[in-house]
């Protein structure tokens, strides 16, 4: 980086967290891909973003980074095996990034390395939630053991927190020692695509691969316990025969608990569990959904309300968390352990096509607030403010 040394008074160069660009195709991987996309969109010639990665992951996760002149993957200096690439990433990167000049690093999932405080490097971290401390019970108590450590190890290496909801700063304060002074809200930003219309191919496509029904509802989420899609289930027994429930993510255990309960109820061919599916296909489902649920009992923010606003669709969502920030106002929300509530929520809004219409326009607008670059350019501040 010795052309970028020669120009060290007009550049900024930070570093960011990289493991989940490369390896996570899900909510972490999204928020960061995202985040970092809508930076290199920014086109701040007097920054150089330097992603830092254990290794290169997944190529099709990795490609989904802009390529610029400004910004670029770096790896160990050292290529060993897993153990070290964990050790790399919890304390020795440190030295790495002291080589390449750095300013500032940002953790972009909720940890930063040991040693960073003392290495003179700004560190910023977002956290996202703290579940692991909220809900216990969703967690195995080595797991909670793990992440309670490395929240606290993160706090004392950081000189700045990013929580990506008001819910996940009450969070912080509440199970942590920082202050609130330091903690900034700036919400996710929604990858762009959802905004997009769907070519006629890929609508045929996807439709024909997995056997989409006319009418449903939308769920998209890992398909766990905590994201409370059995309530949406109990929901359909209460609706039209016509009207079924399609439900997008990975599955875990309690996919099968929902897939009895679904058949105990007479409703198991109104249910569509699906998972490994594309961006492409997945904005396909968004916008031939009728309405989006999300009954999720506890999230940081809750993206996919977001993608589903920006997808133009109406939304019932829970109460209890933060979902009312993502949605705002104008969508519905219900107690996520009353079905017949949610089922009249859905009704509602099935049949009266003009209070439908009305809530998706209002809600389009309190998104707006979630654009991309209005996001990138509040990290940024965050950033210049620090130095």
């Amino acid at each position: 980086f010795s052309s970028f040394q020669i120009l060290r008074f007009k550049i900024m160069i930070i570093g960011f967290d990289g493991k989940r660009i490369v390896r996570n195709n899900t909510g972490l991987g999204n928020y960061c891909r995202t985040l970092i996309n809508d930076m290199i969109r920014c086109n701040d010639k007097d920054k150089k973003l330097l992603i830092y990665c254990p290794d290169k992951g997944r190529d099709e996760l990795r490609k989904q980074i802009i390529e610029s002149e400004n910004s670029d993957f770096v790896y160990p200096n050292k290529k060993r095996g897993k153990i070290y690439k964990g050790l790399w990433r919890t304390k020795k990167i440190v030295k790495q990034l002291l080589d390449d000049n750095v300013d500032i690093y940002h953790g972009l999932s909720g940890e930063l390395p040991l040693g960073l405080k003392d290495s003179g490097i700004k560190g910023i971290v977002t956290i996202h939630d703290l579940i692991f401390l909220r809900h216990p019970e969703y967690y195995h108590w080595f797991d909670r053991k793990i992440y309670t450590w490395k929240f606290h190890q993160t706090l004392r290496q950081a000189d700045h927190i990013i929580a990506i909801s008001e819910c996940t700063k009450r969070d912080i304060l509440e199970f942590g020692d920082f202050n609130p002074e330091k903690i900034s809200v700036i919400y996710q930003s929604c990858n762009p695509r959802f905004a997009e219309i769907p070519s006629r191919e890929d609508i045929c496509n996807t439709i024909e691969q997995y056997k989409l029904p006319e009418r449903y509802l939308l769920n998209v989420g890992t398909i766990e316990e905590r994201k409370n899609l059995m309530l949406a289930v109990r929901a359909l027994t209460k609706l039209p025969e016509e009207i079924h429930l399609v439900a997008v993510g990975r599955q875990t255990r309690y996919a099968e608990k929902v897939r009895k309960e679904a058949e105990t109820l007479g409703v198991s061919h109104r249910l569509h569990l699906l998972s490994g599916v594309s961006d492409n296909e997945l904005n396909v489902i968004y916008k031939n959904a009728e309405l989006f649920v999300y009954p999720s009992r506890y999230e940081g923010f809750g993206i996919p309300i977001i993608e589903a606003i920006f997808s133009g669709l109406a939304v019932v969502a829970s109460t209890g968390s933060c979902l009312e920030e993502a949605g705002g106002p104008h969508c519905l929300y219900v107690n996520p352990d009353d079905y017949e509530e949610m089922a009249k929520a859905v009704a509602q809004l099935i049949c009266d096509k003009e209070d439908r219409r009305r809530r998706i326009e209002l809600s389009m607008e309190y998104v707006h607030k979630f654009k991309g670059s209005n996001l990138a350019a509040q990290v940024f501040d965050i950033y210049k403010e620090l130095l």
